[in-house]
C-alpha cells in the first residue's frame, strides 16, 4: 500500500495520500489502473468507492478519538486502549477532510484511485506546524486505517 504524509510547513495539517494497489471485492473496485485521471473518475463516483469513503470516516473517527497510546498499545488492538485515566493525548486532532484522490502510478501514463486525507492539530497555534508527536500519531492513524479497511 503506498501512503504518502504531506505535512503543511506554516500550518497544523498533515495530508494523507493512499493510493489503492489491489482490488477491493468488497466495493465492487476490481481495475484500479488507468490509462488518464478521467478513467479514474469513474470509480471515485462509483457506489462502492463511497461505501469506502464511509467506512474510512467511521475508521478515522473513532481512531482519532481514541487515547494515542497506553503503554505501547495501538488503539483497536486492545481492550486497555480506551481506558481514559487522565487527557494523556498531546494532539487533539480533526478531520477536516476525507475524499476520494487520483494519484499517479509506479509507471508513466498510469492512475489509479485513492484516499485523500487532511488532518488538523487543533491545539497547534495558527501559523504553526503540526507538531512532531501530532504528526507521528497521524502517521499511525493512516496505518490503522489501512490495517481495519484491508487495503
Amino acid at each position: 500500500m503506498s501512503i504518502r504524509l504531506i505535512p503543511d510547513d506554516d500550518k497544523p495539517y498533515t495530508a494523507i495520500e493512499i493510493a489503492l494497489e489491489s482490488p477491493l471485492p468488497d466495493y465492487d473496485i476490481d481495475e484500479l489502473e488507468k490509462p488518464t485521471p478521467r478513467d479514474v473518475d469513474a470509480i471515485l463516483v462509483s457506489q462502492g468507492f463511497r461505501d469506502l469513503i464511509d467506512d474510512a470516516r467511521g475508521i478515522l473517527l473513532e481512531l482519532m478519538a481514541s487515547p494515542a497510546d497506553v503503554a505501547g498499545i495501538e488503539p483497536g488492538e486492545s481492550p486497555l486502549a480506551p481506558l481514559h485515566l487522565i487527557d494523556h493525548d498531546p494532539c487533539h486532532l480533526e478531520l477536516v477532510q476525507l475524499t476520494g484522490a487520483i494519484c499517479p502510478g509506479n509507471e508513466d501514463d498510469v492512475y489509479r484511485p485513492g484516499l485523500w486525507i487532511v488532518i488538523r492539530d487543533m491545539r497547534c497555534k495558527p501559523g504553526s506546524p503540526m507538531t512532531e508527536v501530532a504528526r507521528k500519531r497521524v502517521e499511525g492513524i493512516a496505518r490503522q486505517l489501512i490495517k481495519r479497511l484491508e487495503l
